[in-house]
């Protein structure tokens, strides 16, 4: 009785929480727009008509929910272990090139399903391998993980913008559009009249579940949280920390793979110089906004793709700049950052 009762007062303090953070996010932005001269009312109805306005406009959020989701599930795990994992950006690079790589040699070889299948493993294993790499900088050459992903991101961009100016550029002229298309039964499979990609859904709630029955069902999902909490402790009582460190980036990276993957085969087609569309750093936004907690993250996944996506709609009916759905981003997060900061204090002060 006393567990239901904890967990029904932590739903409530959630709740509670969010219910704050959304209001001071509301009054925040109203603020903004009232000092800018724009209405404040209209610009929200046209973010949210923008964004969930018809069913071609839901597929469209989903379809960048889908990256967004599997980048944030990729950062639960390395921020379950206390590792800021800033490269997740490169991780979806690399996955992106990997698939890559592996459809191209599906154009004149294989069967369409079978070389989709394996893109999708080559990226899953192109993103996990760079961000292996930046875990075996920290363990082994002291290398703050912040510091080893921000330059494996500018290494996954530079290999990229070499691959579609050299070895991979279009037949007979090189191009920021990037690669050349795919046939198209290299394509993911999607919904023609929404251009909504059930496969990629389906592989992404799966993503979800999977995440969060590791995280709060194995003794893999505990051994991290132990070591995020108390490294030396965890050493003491048989853990080690280096190893977990390295499958928890594997993890992180595989995920973020899959994430670049969903770009080439589900969205753009061909690798192009910023097939990323900055989901990694985003997806960092929505873990902290999540309080590093995988049950959540998925609605505010959805609800920054809705900024994204509504924001569009400002520049043509108001003559708003669409930055605005970044500025309300912001605001979340920072909004976010002081309620869970003020609930940690009220708790230290309670003790």
């Amino acid at each position: 009785m006393e567990w239901v009762a904890g967990k029904k007062e932590n739903m409530k303090r959630t709740l509670l929480e969010i219910g704050v953070i959304l209001g001071g996010v509301f009054a925040i932005t109203t603020l903004i727009l009232v000092v800018a001269g724009a209405p404040p009312m209209q610009a929200f109805y046209h973010l949210i008509a923008g964004s969930i306005g018809s069913w071609l406009k839901v597929a469209q959020v989903l379809m960048g929910w889908i990256p967004l989701c599997l980048c944030a599930c990729g950062l639960v795990y390395s921020f379950r272990i206390g590792l800021w994992n800033i490269g997740v950006e490169g991780q979806v690079v690399a996955g992106a090139v990997a698939a890559t790589f592996v459809l191209r040699l599906g154009v004149e070889a294989g069967s369409p399903g079978v070389m989709l299948v394996l893109a999708f493993f080559g990226g899953l294993l192109g993103g996990s391998l760079w961000a292996i790499i930046a875990g075996f900088l920290k363990i082994k050459g002291g290398v703050n993980e912040i510091f080893g992903g921000l330059g494996m991101n500018f290494v996954a961009q530079g290999i990229t913008l070499w691959l579609i100016f050299g070895p991979w550029k279009r037949p007979g002229v090189a191009s920021m559009s990037g690669t050349e298309l795919f046939p198209t039964n290299l394509w993911l499979p999607s919904i023609a009249s929404l251009r909504l990609s059930p496969t990629g859904l389906g592989l992404t709630i799966a993503v979800l579940l999977v995440t969060a029955w590791v995280l709060s069902r194995t003794r893999l999902g505990l051994a991290l949280k132990g070591i995020g909490n108390n490294p030396r402790a965890a050493y003491l009582h048989g853990l080690k920390p280096n190893r977990y460190i390295i499958i928890a980036m594997g993890l992180a990276g595989g995920c973020a793979g899959l994430a670049g993957t969903f770009q080439v085969t589900g969205v753009y087609h061909r690798l192009i110089p910023a097939i990323s569309s900055n989901y990694g750093y985003l997806a960092l936004l929505v873990v902290m906004l999540a309080n590093y907690r995988i049950g959540i993250a998925p609605a505010i996944a959805f609800f920054f793709v809705c900024l994204n996506v509504g924001g569009i709609q400002l520049p043509m009916m108001l003559q708003l700049d669409s930055s605005l759905s970044g500025i309300i981003q912001g605001i979340c997060v920072l909004t976010a950052l002081l309620v869970y900061s003020w609930r940690r204090k009220r708790t230290i002060t309670e003790e």
